[in-house]
């Protein structure tokens, strides 16, 4: 009998671990997800979640882009951590998505703040790819759940490494205008590059949502900004895109600060390449 239960328990954890994670190249496996990861920090601890659900190659923001793994080998465990998405895209390769949402920290020193998490397919199983997040005071404002699912689904049958890198170069030389149009034109540029349902994230502030609320914020405070691009990645389905590098803003208060910058980019019906996310973190130098 003692066996019997033994045998059911192994088996019942082998079919959890089997459906933990699984994608289907939907939105919906993502934010699911997504919420398996949330759930086994609050289970297990900061420490067995971001080494279970995190690529061999995964970055975390801390506050410089450092290995998940690596990162999380030698830090203390916690279980003070929360989060809930409220906003998730996937690429309609399926190879790929986002999602953003409120996280609180319960420790010692309570914190709000909001968070974006890049998720690569691998093996039908969803892996973290890059997760960083900005702190602000405690949200006034409610954002809406939108969960938006690819339009359609596309995978190319012979995409090879050099397809992967040619598509890479094009998002690289789409920020290199984009730096090129800041430094001509400041930050008035971002008006020809920001989609009209942009998120910013910046720390002290809840999410800015929208062009306009997006292009208010940088006009009021912001008078230079140069980019200095570490790594682009397009989804094979050629749709999406994401980028990361080191931002340095100087205010309009006379004040420069350095800041880790990750872009999400979304392939228009004229194929330009919009914004759709941008999340800045202070850098450590």
């Amino acid at each position: 009998m003692i066996n019997k239960v033994l045998y059911t328990m192994v088996a019942l954890s082998m079919t959890v671990s089997a459906y933990a994670q699984k994608s289907d190249g939907t939105t919906k496996s993502l934010v699911k997800a997504e919420k398996e990861f949330a759930e086994s920090l609050a289970k297990h601890g900061a420490k067995n979640a971001f080494t279970t659900f995190s690529a061999n190659d995964a970055l975390v923001f801390r506050p410089n882009p450092v290995n998940a793994k690596t990162y999380y080998a030698t830090q203390g465990d916690t279980k003070d951590l929360s989060w809930t998405p409220t906003y998730a895209r996937v690429a309609k390769s399926g190879d790929w998505g986002f999602t953003t949402g409120p996280f609180t920290d319960n420790g010692a020193e309570k914190a709000y703040g909001q968070y974006l998490s890049v998720w690569k397919a691998k093996d039908g199983k969803w892996e973290l790819a890059m997760d960083l997040g900005v702190t602000h005071n405690k949200p006034l404002n409610k954002v809406q759940d939108s969960f938006i699912e690819p339009k359609e689904f596309y995978t190319p049958k012979f995409a090879t490494e050099k397809h992967r890198a040619a598509g890479n170069d094009i998002i690289g030389t789409t920020e290199k205008t984009l730096n090129t149009t800041l430094k001509s034109y400041g930050v008035v540029a971002f008006a020809s590059f920001l989609n009209p349902d942009v998120r910013v994230l910046f720390p002290g502030y809840e999410p800015i949502i929208g062009k306009d609320k997006a292009m208010a914020f940088y006009n009021g405070m912001v008078k230079n900004m140069t980019l200095k691009t570490t790594k682009a990645d397009k989804a094979l389905g050629g749709d999406m895109a994401y980028t990361y590098g080191i931002a340095t803003i100087d205010y309009k208060a006379d004040l420069r600060e350095s800041f880790n910058y990750v872009f999400i980019y979304e392939r228009q019906a004229d194929h330009n390449w919009n914004l759709i996310m941008q999340v800045f973190t202070p850098a450590e130098r």
